[in-house]
C-alpha cells in the first residue's frame, strides 16, 4: 500500500499531466464544489436507512478541467472530433469528514446487553484527503452547450483517485481505551479497532447535469460512488461474516466552474 510520503509524487505526476495537455492548447476550467457525504462502513447495518441517514458528513474540493473542445492558444475550436466534442479531463483535490456512529437493530433501545452498551458508545470518524483524475463523457455536444443550443449538459465520468485517509476512533464505555478490546463489540476479534493514518486507492463513477449559467460559467450537480481499496478508512474492521466489502461512500455535490478565456 501507498503510503504518506508518496503523495507529493502523485500530486507531481497529475501536474506533469496537466502541464502536457497544456502545451498542446487546449483550454482550462476551474471550479469548486462542495455537499453531503453518506459514508458505509462498518459502522451500523447494512442496507439500513437510520445507518445511511445517520453516518453523513460534508465534502469540498477544487477542480481543474482540460477542455478539448476549444483552444485557448488561439481563442478557436479545435479539430471537430467525437472526442474532442464529447470528453473532458477533470482533476480533483478534495477532502471529506464524516462521524460515525452505530445505528439499527443491535443498538435499539430495547437491547439492555453489554454489548449494545459497547456498541452505543463506540463513535468514530472518517476523514479523507483526495486527489485523483477522471474522464468525463458528455453524450451531448460540448460546443452547442458552450453556444447556448441547450441549458442543460448532462455527463457520467469514471476515474481513480489516491486517497489518505486519517480516521478516529473513541469510545466512553469502562476506561475508555481504545486498546482494551473489553470495551468494544465482544464478537469482534481483537485488533478490529485500528484508527491508524494510511493511504489507499479509490475508484470513483459519478453521474451529473452542467447548467449553463453565462458564457463562462457553469453550475453543476455531481452524484458520485467512491469505493476505496481498504477497510481501514474508518478506523474499523470488525471481520465478521456481515463484513463483505471495503468502505465505501456516496458524495453528492454541487459545484461552480469558471471557463478560463
Amino acid at each position: 500500500m501507498f503510503k504518506l510520503k508518496h503523495l507529493p509524487i502523485i500530486i507531481f505526476c497529475f501536474a506533469g499531466l496537466q502541464h502536457g495537455f497544456s502545451q498542446l492548447g487546449f483550454s482550462h476550467e476551474v471550479g469548486v464544489i462542495a455537499g453531503p457525504v453518506a459514508f458505509q462502513s462498518d459502522f451500523g447495518v447494512r442496507n439500513d436507512f437510520e445507518t445511511n441517514a445517520g453516518n453523513t458528513g460534508i465534502g469540498i474540493g477544487i477542480v481543474h478541467y482540460i477542455n478539448f473542445s476549444y483552444r485557448a492558444d488561439c481563442n478557436c475550436y479545435t479539430t471537430d472530433t467525437y472526442f474532442n466534442d464529447h470528453f473532458k479531463l477533470r482533476t480533483e483535490l478534495s477532502w471529506n469528514k464524516t462521524r460515525l456512529d452505530h445505528f439499527g437493530k443491535w443498538v435499539d433501545e430495547a437491547r439492555t446487553s453489554e454489548d449494545a452498551e459497547r456498541l452505543r458508545r463506540h463513535s468514530g470518524e472518517a476523514n479523507n484527503f483526495d486527489i485523483g483524475m477522471q474522464i468525463e463523457y458528455f453524450p451531448l455536444s460540448i460546443r452547442s452547450f458552450q453556444a447556448f443550443s441547450y441549458s442543460f449538459a448532462p455527463f457520467v465520468s469514471l476515474g481513480v483517485h489516491y486517497t489518505s485517509f486519517n480516521p478516529k476512533a473513541s469510545t466512553t464505555y469502562g476506561d475508555g481505551n481504545i486498546q482494551n478490546a473489553d470495551n468494544f463489540y465482544s464478537f469482534w476479534q481483537p485488533g478490529s479497532i485500528d484508527p491508524s493514518s494510511g493511504s489507499t486507492w479509490s475508484l470513483v463513477w459519478s453521474a451529473g447535469v452542467r447548467y449553463k449559467l453565462t458564457p463562462l460559467s457553469d453550475l453543476m450537480l455531481d452524484l458520485r460512488w467512491q469505493y476505496f481499496d481498504n477497510n481501514w478508512v474508518d478506523g474499523l474492521n470488525h471481520q465478521l461474516d456481515s463484513n463483505k466489502a471495503n468502505d465505501w461512500l456516496v458524495w453528492l455535490n454541487f459545484g461552480y466552474i469558471y471557463y478560463l478565456d
